[in-house]
């Protein structure tokens, strides 16, 4: 601590100063040169990627920001692109997704499954739709809408969900 001190008239200033260490923390968020895939041409919305047209770029980013896009051709190849994915640049996860396992108006296969029981007819999806997605199909036999879940193989199970 430092005192000071000045006669002024019949007043005394007195100025005291209190020594701040100023402490300084470093993260360690270190960057690293990390490989991406990008495209070397753009890639609009709805179109299939495939291996042509791909390219790989160094980029200096932290290791745990690199998850968040894609690394390699397996995260990549086969997928749909949800948006417009530039020349140079990186690829989120978020900006693909997988195709779509069934059309809408495409015959399907529709399957109610009981354990005892399976009975499978044919049926028209309202909707497109990719694994594990819920939507609503016609059956052709019957002309009644059911709704069920896509299966891995393009079937639709429908009833007890």
């Amino acid at each position: 601590m430092m005192t000071a001190a000045k006669i002024i008239g019949n007043w005394t200033i007195r100025v005291l100063a209190l020594c701040l260490c100023a402490l300084v923390f470093s993260v360690a968020a270190r960057a690293e040169r990390i490989a991406f895939l990008v495209p070397s041409q753009i890639i609009y919305p709805g179109q299939t990627i495939g291996n042509a047209g791909l390219t790989e770029k160094y980029f200096t980013i932290r290791a745990s920001a690199a998850a968040q896009y894609v690394l390699s051709s397996d995260q990549l190849v086969g997928k749909i692109s949800r948006r417009t994915l530039l020349p140079g640049q990186p690829i989120l996860l978020t900006a693909v997704n997988e195709p779509d396992m069934v059309q809408r108006g495409v015959p399907a296969v529709l399957v109610f499954d009981t354990g005892a029981l399976v009975i499978t007819a044919r049926g028209t999806p309202l909707e497109a739709g990719r694994v594990g997605d819920f939507i609503k199909v016609r059956n052709l036999d019957s002309g009644i809408t059911v709704s069920g879940t896509i299966l891995a193989d393009g079937r639709i199970q429908v009833g007890m969900q």
